[in-house]
């Protein structure tokens, strides 16, 4: 395994589903709204990165020219809920700082797709289409959130629930790969592709 791969753990969705369900926590305490547009837009980044590992598994489409496969979902889930994670934080401290929250999000997501690429699961276009979605769907978010200035509410309290959230969930590896692999075939197939 390279050495890379503590930092690539940092983009698991075993580890990003249940942060980015402690933001939706936290979204509540601001508006219900909130949550659930914060879920329902990763939910659809993630059916993207779902509907491409299917067609690539299970029907072997791909792009060879540009050397396209599949939409890196750990850099996609990176770049989305990092950001966001990053700047309700920023937020907690000062109205405002929900930018520079975001852009340590970005860089943060980034440095997770290029492992992708040093560990050989991703090609370099595969990662920016996965950090292009993912940062697309936190800055929209968050850009809606932030429209008017505002300070997320108990950011001490969230900050340490998010904390014990990522220590917990560190090092778990979701099973939607191993699923993905398993079933698009069959799926394929019943589908007529």
């Amino acid at each position: 395994m390279p050495h890379t791969t503590w930092l690539s753990n940092l983009g698991d969705s075993g580890l990003l589903l249940p942060l980015a369900l402690a933001c939706a926590v936290w979204l509540r305490v601001t508006g219900k709204h909130l949550a659930l547009r914060w879920l329902l837009s990763l939910a659809a980044g993630m059916v993207l990165v779902g509907v491409t590992k299917f067609l690539y598994a299970g029907c072997g489409l791909e792009f060879e020219s540009v050397q396209f496969r599949v939409i890196s979902g750990h850099t996609m889930l990176a770049a989305a809920v990092w950001t966001v994670s990053l700047a309700l934080l920023a937020s907690g401290a000062r109205a405002g700082w929900h930018r520079l929250g975001a852009a340590c999000g970005l860089l943060l997501a980034a440095a997770i797709g290029v492992c992708r690429i040093v560990e050989d699961a991703h090609t370099p276009i595969e990662v920016l289409a996965g950090w292009l979605l993912g940062g697309a769907i936190a800055l929209l978010f968050l850009q809606r959130l932030f429209s008017e200035p505002r300070r997320m509410p108990r950011a001490l309290v969230a900050g340490l629930g998010l904390l014990a959230v990522s220590s917990i969930a560190y090092g778990h590896r979701a099973p939607f790969q191993a699923l993905i692999v398993h079933y698009s075939p069959w799926l394929c197939q019943r589908l007529g592709f």
